[in-house]
C-alpha cells in the first residue's frame, strides 16, 4: 500500500511517496504552485500515476493548537484534492518537519540556499505518519 504526502507551500509543493510496504518515505518531486484547483488536479494525477492508497497533506498549527494561516491553506488544498480524486485525503500535523529537514541539510553540509527542501519536508511528514501508524 503506497502513500503520497504533500508539503504545501506558498511557492512550491513538496511531494513524497512511500515504498509498497508503507514503511519508508522518500522525496518524489516539487510542484510549482499555480492555483489551488490546478495544484489539486496535478496532485491527484500524481497519486493516480503512482497508484497510491492515501494522500497525506501536512498541516501546521499555532501555539494555541489551532491551524495557523499555513494550516488553513493546507486544509483548503486537501479539500480541493478531494474534489479531484476518490483517493482518501488526510491532514497530518507537520510541525517541525521543515525545521528538522533544514537541520539535517545543515548537518550534511548542504548550505546551498537555492536547494529546495520541499520534497524532503514532504518525506519527513510522510515518515512521521508511517511511524505513527505501524
Amino acid at each position: 500500500m503506497r502513500l503520497l504526502a504533500i508539503d504545501p507551500g506558498e511557492k512550491r509543493i513538496g511531494v513524497a511517496i512511500s515504498d509498497e510496504s508503507a514503511s519508508l518515505a522518500r522525496p518524489l518531486q516539487i510542484i510549482s504552485h499555480t492555483a489551488r484547483l490546478a495544484d489539486a488536479a496535478l496532485i491527484a494525477q500524481v497519486a493516480r500515476d503512482h497508484q497510491v492508497a492515501r494522500i497525506i497533506v501536512g498541516q501546521s498549527f499555532g501555539l494555541d493548537g489551532k491551524p495557523n494561516v499555513s494550516g488553513r491553506r493546507a486544509a483548503r488544498l486537501a479539500a480541493a484534492i478531494r474534489t479531484q480524486t476518490d483517493i482518501p485525503v488526510e491532514l497530518w500535523d507537520e510541525d517541525f518537519t521543515t525545521a528538522d529537514t533544514l537541520q539535517v541539510r545543515r548537518a550534511l553540509g548542504t548550505r546551498d540556499r537555492s536547494a529546495h527542501i520541499d520534497d524532503r519536508a514532504a518525506a519527513a511528514i510522510l515518515q512521521s505518519y508511517l511511524d505513527a501508524h505501524r
